[in-house]
């Protein structure tokens, strides 16, 4: 009997090919596109979870002739994810959707949806791999290392792994698009989502504004040394390496370098002072399910566009500690510390704060 996968079509060019390509494999390919109930974010590129994204995915489908399904994972996006989002700015972190989306709704909620439907995979349009290894399945960075995206799924352990095809893995972005002009799909022009798909035009500030009235004070902008520098509207609307948006008039650029929430204070200082070399991480999560137990040396990525950088990261009771070799800009609370060795991501975590 054929393989049975889930392909999760958000209506772009990427789960499109993928679809297809597992299709011409001999996969039993049916496509399932989540409903979010998320409005159209109205921005200059198209978001992924809209109604604009459901009609293109069941044109894909109706075109490569495979079955198409829409899955409502309203209340568990809106628990997990948007309601996430909010508290931890709130609370004075930048936090990672993409992250948690990935965790919680595509490789939670809908790989448990498609295995309890039968599918033997779940398959996205994700640039990255998965390969068997020794200690088990293995994530890996895609061949196009532009367009590699095994940062926003190192929360995925064996349990999500083994259910899980990534298509694209050896695909670069252009090859990606040229197939799909060859297949005639009518995404294959379609410009990348690059929003955050409940947010509108894009702008965090926006959101919080409208969906968190009454949270914010005005408070102190100061520098290292606590002098007063400016005054700000909220804390939550500013994050660490931020310079536009300060409203403070100084001889040479300022950068957010901390966020005293408890104080309700916005720390700046010149470009320097938001570089650091050490950082807590909580959440810490393994692919393999194995920890490390001792100091490693290891390679570790901040944020979606960062270079891996070398660090020493060793336990500190239930979280691990990052000693980077050389000071890194903005190590941002809230954000996610991915483990790399050799192409191989090793999991990764939380950053709780800066030493």
């Amino acid at each position: 009997m054929k393989k049975r996968v889930f392909v999760a079509m958000s209506g772009g060019v990427d789960s499109s090919v993928a679809a297809a390509l597992l299709q011409k494999k001999g996969f039993e390919t049916i496509g399932i596109t989540m409903c979010f109930n998320v409005a159209e974010t109205g921005g200059k590129k198209p978001g992924c979870c809209g109604l604009s994204g459901i009609e293109d995915a069941r044109r894909v489908a109706h075109l490569l002739g495979i079955k198409h399904y829409v899955l409502n994972l309203q209340k568990v996006f809106q628990k997990e994810v948007i309601d996430n989002f909010r508290g931890e700015y709130l609370a004075g972190f930048t936090p990672n959707p993409c992250v948690r989306c990935n965790q919680f709704i595509k490789f939670g909620s809908l790989l448990r949806k498609a295995r309890a439907l039968g599918a033997d995979f779940l398959a996205t349009g994700h640039y990255a791999k998965i390969a068997k290894g020794k200690s088990g399945w293995l994530l890996k960075k895609a061949r196009d290392l532009r367009k590699d995206q095994s940062y926003f799924l190192y929360r995925l352990g064996q349990d999500e792994l083994k259910y899980t095809l990534l298509p694209l893995g050896g695909y670069y972005k252009e090859e990606v698009r040229r197939l799909a002009g060859a297949l005639g799909l009518p995404v294959a022009q379609k410009p990348d989502s690059q929003e955050v798909c409940f947010l509108p035009g894009n702008d965090y500030r926006d959101f919080l504004k409208s969906s968190s009235k009454g949270s914010f004070k005005p408070g102190a902008i100061v520098d290292r040394q606590g002098k007063l520098l400016g005054r700000h509207q909220g804390a939550a609307f500013y994050t660490i390496g931020q310079r536009q948006g300060l409203g403070i008039a100084a001889k040479h650029p300022l950068y957010v370098t901390g966020i005293r929430q408890k104080e309700n204070l916005v720390v700046v200082g010149p470009r320097q002072e938001a570089y650091a070399l050490d950082c807590l991480l909580n959440s810490v999560h393994f692919t393999t399910g194995q920890p490390f137990k001792k100091k490693v040396e290891i390679k570790v990525r901040i944020r979606y566009n960062h270079k891996e950088a070398k660090a020493d990261i060793y336990p500190v009771k239930d979280k691990f500690r990052v000693i980077f070799h050389k000071p890194q800009f903005a190590i941002t609370p809230g954000q996610s510390a991915v483990f790399y060795l050799r192409g191989t991501v090793l999991g990764g975590g939380i950053i709780e704060r800066i030493f």
